[in-house]
């Protein structure tokens, strides 16, 4: 059966220097070499990447291949499958695998999404064999799949070995008593999809637990992705193990010394010796001894250098390395965290009354005017992203000032990639947990299953990203309300925080990570959207919108922004086409103009169509493609810039403005983004650091 472990996926890559070797990665053997040279017992734990297998993936009518009880898909019934075998990287998509193999076009060109969507009804096997001399050692054989999205199967040599149903959540399982003495075949079986968790819907109802941006939002396109979008990890476990390691690096207000919180739990062994290090200075060690209760250890007053948010300082990070040895001092497991000691601290903005909650956020004792942008996932088909396709867009997004992401509510648990480069790059984040808005109701499930797995989800998230210098609050999710049908509120976006799901979500928060903050949704307070009628109600705590505009910048748009009375502003924006090379690579023969909703190139996304505002505000139809694209980028550039700079203005009565949203996930013909789908900056982006920086 799945459980749930709060480990990251580095805390098993990382461990002692038998594991590197098992796994192939050259040099990694002294990644975590005790520095006082201890041995590495021969029943240390081991750990193995299952990428670096031969994986197939085969396709088949749903439960053809279960009904002929088919146990490998090389043998004679391998003809039975309707798609492959092929080749599949793992982690990767199911789409990516199809789309290498040429059974699958580019879902990004034209209107090929649609052809896609065969996908979805199929069931989906991914299969490797696992080497023999993997499987001699160990009293327990863990596989450990950190991401698997979305239900099946995991199989040993066509027997169940349990079943998964969360995207959310690692899939973990012990295979040791379903093994053979040789030729063991493993497989992920993938189920078919929920039919819709889209944009559009009732929240209550959504219940699988699923991203839901991939079935179409007003910047996406439907590709709803099946794979393994995270590690596969084998781990031989002996008598000893680290189970988890927790821990908070935090400065005490007014202090410039460290304050380090740990809590270890560890099974067999006989001592835990725990370092934090700068490079090669160790700036504190301890050996304690193992009880039968989780370590507790706490180090106060550490000489350390602060962790600053970009543009107020270095980002200073250390090592904290934790050993479990035996008796003879030899090395049984290691984990290994990045921490960086900074205070956050949310107080309420000027002039807000005492019932408000706090919007302005302090590091270190300063306050920070948060600029920002909503994180929305790179790709539909995530499971396909490398490290190098986040270090492109945080790139960028340090460079113009950027200081926090809200990572948005409708996406997927991200890759470690993405907290590391926050980290490193000083950018705070604004966590949501995985729910959304859907317009019919926006209300949360709220019977005791949903429940229970929301909040089984909220210790995973919290367990993997606790111990990061970037994360400043959790979050509930995006755009929940209070508006269940006979139990609507008339402020559904303040009353929402007494609504179960999200009771249980501050519980979970108070009791596993009692030192951060916790805002029950986005928006949150009396009054959830931001518009000119609602200005001057006492109502507008953390607001959305507005993300479009009719008529020019210096007309209704600049009123709004100088009416402004809100203590944040979590989501607002403005559209502008992408580059007139990107609409035409991925036009697919379709007409490139007009861009209008009779185009179905542009048509894709039917929120953001502005060509007829064009032709109101200059008389005429655009010249050409170019032309248009010109016009709304400007336009783009000048409605943001106006924006950030009256709501800065206002700092510290107001906290921050976040910019819905940084980048294209599809090669959008017209979106609100500030990076395209390759991730360039269109102007609005530069515009925004000028001004930020000038500020």
């Amino acid at each position: 059966m799945s459980i749930l472990d709060d480990v990251t996926r580095r805390d098993f890559l990382q461990m002692a220097s038998v594991t590197a070797i098992a796994v192939g990665m050259p040099g990694a053997a002294n990644a975590l070499k005790d520095k006082r040279n201890a041995e590495v017992s021969p029943g240390s734990k081991t750990a193995y990447d299952l990428s670096t297998l031969k994986w197939q993936l085969s396709g088949f009518i749903p439960y053809l291949w279960s009904f002929d009880k088919i146990s490998d898909l090389n043998g004679v019934k391998a003809e039975e499958a309707e798609v492959g075998p092929i080749d599949a990287p793992v982690p990767g998509s199911v789409q990516q695998a199809l789309l290498n193999a040429g059974i699958l076009r580019d879902w990004n060109i034209g209107l090929n999404y649609r052809e896609a969507e065969w996908v979805e009804n199929r069931d989906w096997i991914y299969q490797a064999h696992l080497p023999d001399e993997w499987l001699r050692e160990g009293k327990q054989l863990r596989l450990r799949c950190a991401g698997l999205d979305y239900s099946g199967q995991v199989l040993i040599n066509g027997q169940k070995v349990c079943e998964f149903a969360n995207s959310f959540v690692p899939c973990v399982v012990d295979l040791k008593p379903f093994l053979k003495p040789s030729g063991n075949l493993l497989q992920i079986w993938f189920q078919p999809p929920p039919r819709w968790l889209g944009q559009f819907g009732y929240t209550s109802r959504m219940k699988q637990w699923k991203p839901r941006f991939n079935y179409t939002w007003d910047w996406t396109v439907r590709v709803v992705q099946t794979g393994i979008w995270d590690a596969v990890t084998l781990e031989a476990v002996h008598e000893a193990e680290l189970e988890s390691v927790q821990c908070v690096a935090d400065v005490a207000p007014g202090s410039t010394l460290g304050n380090l919180r740990m809590r270890i739990v560890a099974k067999g062994g006989k001592n835990l010796r725990v370092v934090l290090s700068d490079g090669d200075r160790v700036v504190r060690e301890q050996e304690v001894a193992i009880g039968g209760d989780p370590s507790e250890i706490a180090w106060d007053k550490l000489p350390v250098e602060l962790w600053w948010p970009n543009g107020m300082g270095l980002q200073k990070l250390y090592s904290l390395e934790v050993r479990l040895v035996d008796s003879e001092g030899k090395l049984l497991d290691a984990k290994q965290l990045r921490v960086g000691f900074r205070h956050i601290e949310w107080k309420r903005t000027e002039g807000a009354p005492e019932n408000a909650h706090p919007y302005l956020c302090t590091v270190n004792g300063k306050a920070v005017f948060l600029f920002g942008v909503n994180w929305t996932p790179i790709r539909p088909n995530f499971a396909d992203l490398r490290e190098e396709d986040y270090r492109k867009r945080m790139g960028v997004y340090r460079s113009i000032g950027v200081n926090v992401l809200r990572v948005w509510g409708g996406g997927f648990p991200e890759r470690d990639w993405l907290y590391d480069l926050c980290d490193e790059k000083g950018l705070l984040v604004w966590q949501e947990f995985p729910m959304s808005s859907s317009g019919m109701d926006n209300c949360p499930p709220c019977d005791e299953e949903s429940i229970r797995a929301m909040a089984q989800i909220a210790e995973s998230y919290i367990g993997r990203l606790q111990h990061r210098a970037c994360l400043a609050t959790w979050c509930g999710g995006n755009e929940l309300e209070d508006n269940l049908a006979g139990h609507v509120s008339a402020a559904p976006t303040l009353t929402i925080a007494q609504q179960p799901m999200i009771v249980r979500l501050a519980e979970v928060v108070r009791q596993n990570d009692p030192g951060r903050s916790f805002l029950p949704t986005s928006p949150y307070g009396p009054i959830g959207g931001f518009t000119l009628e609602s200005c001057g109600k006492n109502g507008h705590w953390d607001v959305h919108g507005p993300w479009n505009l009719d008529g020019p910048v210096n007309g209704a748009w600049r009123k709004l922004w100088e009416h402004d009375d809100a203590m944040f502003h979590s989501e607002m924006g403005a559209p502008s086409a992408s580059p007139a090379a990107m609409i035409r690579k991925y036009s697919g023969g379709l007409p490139l103009t007009p861009g209008t909703h009779s185009n179905p190139l542009w048509n894709r996304q039917p929120w953001w169509i502005d060509w007829p505002k064009f032709a109101e505000e200059k008389g005429r139809e655009p010249a050409s493609l170019e032309e248009f694209v010109a016009w709304t980028q400007q336009r783009q550039s000048e409605a943001l810039v106006l924006a950030l700079s009256k709501v800065q203005a206002r700092f510290p009565a107001s906290g921050g403005i976040i910019v819905w949203m940084g980048h294209d996930c599809f090669p959008c013909t017209s979106n609100a983004s500030l990076l395209d789908y390759d991730g360039e900056p269109k102007p609005a982006a530069l515009a925004l650091g000028e001004i930020f920086r000038k500020v």
